[in-house]
């Protein structure tokens, strides 16, 4: 997180729903990124929130400085996540790392490339379940590249409605209430006031997704409550370090070879000045580092990857530092 006019910025982290596998095994997923939610405070102390999720954890694009993400929403999206504000705060996390203006442009383009063949084929096959939350996906990809709140909530309210018509239909559909949870998100980040509310439901999204699919998106339930407690305020919101740690710990164990979920700890560790735990964390990345560089490769895993590496190096640099 970092501040921004006297701001504080929760980094929200999404992920991504499983990916699907190739005939040789690799995944083909896409990847997502880390949104930021910004808030203010208010009377009511709380106020905006947003990345939840991917960097967390978009399912074409991937953490971004994860709601995203979210970072991305993983495909990544891997950080969806989310997450409230409150001035005076001067939380100060780790900037997620972002990309260049260019890589920004080819990412967003593709995004929109995927938001139009994923609502083209929605509206052909209006009560195709699989069609109506990979739109919802892209739906959240896409609003990740808006250039303003009222873009922002189009796309996104576009994503909710799907989602909410498919639960209507189907209320164990993991993908829909994980999506409906990841596009919350980008609506929290638009919004002052109201944006607990919104926090509690993608909360109450993502527990559903645990009960119905915990491995959905390389465990993205777990990571995306993970971060959101870890980023939310205790006081005024649902933050809470005990159920952080355990939600993000069982992230890791459910997909350990997933390198959001191991990163998210490392970092989480070091924000909490636990330099065993995260050079514990860190050792189990850089193991499973070398598989993942096969198993997630891909256009859609381009922006995951360029985040991820950024991020690999400034947690390297934190942990030498500090062992000085």
């Amino acid at each position: 997180m970092r501040k921004s006019s006297g701001e504080t910025l929760w980094v929200v982290l999404m992920p991504l729903h499983p990916t699907q596998r190739s005939a040789k095994g690799t995944a083909q997923a896409p990847d997502r990124k880390g949104l930021d939610f910004q808030s203010n405070v208010t009377d009511l102390t709380i106020i905006n929130l947003l990345d939840m999720l991917a960097i967390s954890n978009c399912g074409s694009l991937r953490p971004r400085k994860p709601l995203v993400s979210l970072r991305a929403s993983h495909k990544v999206l891997p950080r969806l996540l989310f997450l409230t504000t409150l001035v005076g705060f001067g939380f100060n996390f780790f900037a997620w790392g972002g990309e260049s203006d260019g890589k920004q442009a080819t990412f967003a383009a593709r995004a929109r490339g995927i938001f139009a063949v994923a609502q083209k084929r929605f509206l052909a096959e209006p009560t195709n379940a699989v069609a109506a939350w990979e739109f919802a996906r892209a739906c959240f990809d896409r609003a990740e590249y808006a250039t303003n709140d009222t873009e922002r909530v189009t796309i996104a309210e576009q994503g909710i409605a799907v989602c909410r018509q498919l639960i209507a239909r189907d209320a164990k559909s993991a993908p829909a209430h994980y999506y409906l949870g990841m596009n919350l998100g980008q609506v929290a980040r638009t919004k002052t006031l109201g944006a607990l509310r919104i926090v509690d439901e993608m909360e109450r999204e993502f527990k559903a997704v645990r009960q119905l699919d915990e491995h959905f998106d390389f465990a993205g339930a777990d990571r995306n409550l993970g971060l959101l407690y870890f980023e939310a305020p205790a006081f005024a919101s649902v933050g809470n370090r005990t159920k952080a740690r355990q939600h993000l710990q069982r992230a890791a164990e459910l997909s350990p070879d997933f390198p959001e979920n191991r990163l998210n700890l490392v970092e989480v560790y070091l924000k909490w000045a636990d330099d065993k735990g995260a050079k514990r964390e860190l050792a189990a990345l850089e193991k499973l580092w070398p598989k993942a560089q096969t198993d997630f490769t891909g256009e859609a895993w381009t922006a995951s990857w360029s985040d991820w590496e950024t991020r690999l190096k400034r947690v390297r640099k934190t942990i030498a530092e500090r062992g000085k």
